[in-house]
């Protein structure tokens, strides 16, 4: 399959990652004065995203089969030696249908905690840091190449740190964010290995130049880079133990000591 230029309304794919991305930033350097409405803007954003990701799926099936695959320019991120990097987005049926899974599920999640969390004095933060978690689940997924994923990753790990540790004060929940935080940095040791045997191997770290390459690579390496990038997300915890809003834990937010 070709990756072609996105075209009509996918040219603004990027308003997936701005909308929840926008959000975190008004509610967690807004600070208290948005306190009495930021779990509304926090709500608001992935309901957005969801209905974007559902024009840019409308769009996508316009198309014949075989250019379903679009890739949309950002901007250049790193320019060193023969090392290019260029932040982008790749549109495609498997990128998309996360799309819709991340905003949709992601929007009702955010609907319920607002009745969940009315209570709790730090909802403003609560959202800000689910906002940030969607923004970057979706550039996870959505990064053309390794080291955007790799990027996104690191930015679901923060995410995940904050919302396991939100009630701090609870040594249940300060502990199991420090467990979180450190089992992370084995996957992220494995994947940042992976991408550099992918840069010395294939000369980039372009998902299309990869696997146009891989099948010439020798099965060492490529058995190698398998297992590295395995590594990542079997050396990462469940994140919603001891997070709030968990579904296994239906009780009223605990409240803040004095």
């Amino acid at each position: 399959m070709t990756t072609l230029a996105a075209a009509g309304s996918q040219r603004y794919a990027w308003l997936l990652l701005a909308f929840p991305l926008a959000g975190a930033v008004i509610l967690l350097l807004g600070g208290k004065r948005t306190n009495s409405w930021g779990h509304l803007v926090g709500a608001t954003m992935p309901v957005a995203a969801f209905a974007y990701g559902v024009v840019a799926f409308v769009t996508m099936l316009s198309y014949p089969a075989a250019q379903r695959s679009r890739d949309l320019h950002l901007f250049n991120w790193i320019d060193v030696g023969t090392f290019r990097v260029d932040i982008g987005l790749q549109l495609d049926q498997l990128s998309i249908c996360f799309v819709l899974l991340i905003t949709g599920v992601g929007a009702l999640i955010h609907i319920f905690a607002v009745g969940y969390m009315a209570h709790d004095p730090e909802r403003r933060r609560f959202f800000g840091y689910m906002n940030l978690f969607l923004a970057a689940m979706l550039l996870l997924v959505l990064a053309d190449n390794y080291l955007g994923l790799y990027a996104g990753w690191e930015g679901v790990g923060l995410a995940s740190y904050l919302l396991i540790g939100f009630w701090y004060f609870k040594p249940t929940a300060a502990t199991a964010a420090k467990k979180a935080f450190i089992a992370n940095r084995v996957g992220d040791a494995g994947l940042s290995i992976a991408i550099m045997l992918m840069f010395a191997t294939f000369g980039t770290i372009q998902f299309a130049g990869v696997f146009s390459a891989a099948p010439s690579a020798g099965s060492t390496t490529l058995t190698a880079i398998c297992l590295l990038l395995l590594l990542a997300p079997a050396a990462s915890p469940p994140s919603c133990r001891c997070s709030p809003g968990c579904w296994t834990q239906w009780r009223a937010p605990p409240r803040y000591p004095r």
